[in-house]
């Protein structure tokens, strides 16, 4: 075999070495995008005013440069409200420490779950005071922040359409992770418990993210 020959055999085994690594490279790369998707804006939370288990008013402000996941439940719910609140509790010890983070319980039954009860009921699940709020207050106020803010389905179900007397509220049953801002930032199955890595997974995005 002559030398031009040799040097052509080499060029393009030379050029499917690259074709074969860039396609290598272009596959990882887009696993690695798919696992780390950029967390785009939603939405942005307009300021509320509620009051959370232990009377006290969280508003906005309490939140600002704080990132927080968000879900609706009540307390006299049958269905899901329980699973999701135990998923919640999951949250808490995989959390960064003495890092900003809260985590917020919206009720959709505010004339019944008041503090007092929410107090038991969180209580239950073992909250952590400082970090997870059970909010209550004015149905107006209460279901403005879970529609217009939060962006989520919550209704009360009318006497005459319930299918048992459990069938009070239809409500959403996804967990919102919130930047410092006020913005939604990622929504995620309150109700899958491969939710929670993908929620701890966005809050420490969030929380590495800097402000603009």
């Amino acid at each position: 075999m002559n030398k031009p020959t040799r040097s052509i055999e080499w060029t393009v085994w030379g050029g499917l070495v690259l074709v074969i690594v860039a396609i290598v490279a272009a596959f990882i790369a887009s696993k690695v995008g798919r696992r780390n998707p950029p967390l785009l804006v939603y939405g942005t939370v307009p300021d509320f005013a509620l009051t959370n288990q232990f009377g006290r008013v969280v508003s906005l402000a309490d939140l600002r440069d704080h990132v927080w996941v968000a879900d609706i439940i009540f307390t006299r719910c049958p269905g899901p409200c329980p699973k999701m609140t135990r998923q919640m509790s999951k949250l808490q010890p995989a959390l960064p420490a003495n890092e900003p983070v809260r985590l917020i319980s919206l009720t959709a039954d505010p004339e019944f779950d008041t503090p007092e009860i929410l107090k038991r009921y969180g209580e239950a699940h073992g909250p952590a005071a400082d970090r997870w709020y059970f909010l209550t207050g004015k149905k107006t106020d209460v279901y403005r922040l879970a529609t217009k803010g939060l962006l989520q389905v919550l209704d009360e179900v009318k006497p005459e359409q319930r299918e048992s007397e459990d069938d009070l509220f239809v409500h959403s049953t996804k967990f919102l992770v919130v930047d410092k801002q006020g913005r939604i930032r990622a929504s995620f199955d309150g109700a899958e418990p491969s939710s929670v890595p993908k929620i701890l997974e966005a809050i420490r995005v969030l929380l590495r993210e800097k402000q603009s």
